[in-house]
């Protein structure tokens, strides 16, 4: 037989722990038995110019699609309502003011566009 790799060991962990969250979720919120209204459909797209534009400000728009980016990988493995859950997590974040609003002593010199120091 023959040994995982660490790229194939690190996939396995990432795929339990992404089956375990599913399953804490069902668990806190099973699916009701009657069917609701669906909500109307939109495209991943839609949702990133949404979120841009209802970021507090510039910075938070441009993680808007990376975060949404990485949403979406993951969506087709969770239940719907486990996706809609993260869209608001997405959106209370991005909408947050003190998102990224960093003091200027704590930034890393990245952040500030400047070379650190040496």
């Amino acid at each position: 037989m023959t040994s995982l790799s660490d790229l194939q060991k690190d996939a396995v962990a990432r795929a339990l722990n992404l089956r375990a969250d599913i399953r804490r979720f069902q668990q806190t919120w099973p699916t009701p038995n009657a069917p609701g209204e669906l909500a109307p459909p939109f495209t991943w797209a839609q949702l990133e110019r949404q979120l841009s534009s209802l970021a507090a400000n510039p910075r938070a728009a441009l993680m808007a699609p990376d975060l949404v980016g990485a949403t979406r990988k993951q969506a087709a493995f969770k239940p719907p309502e486990m996706v809609l859950r993260e869209i608001l997590c997405v959106a209370g974040t991005l909408m947050d003011e003190s998102f990224l609003d960093v003091p200027a002593t704590r930034r890393a010199p990245s952040d500030i566009g400047e070379a650190p120091m040496t």
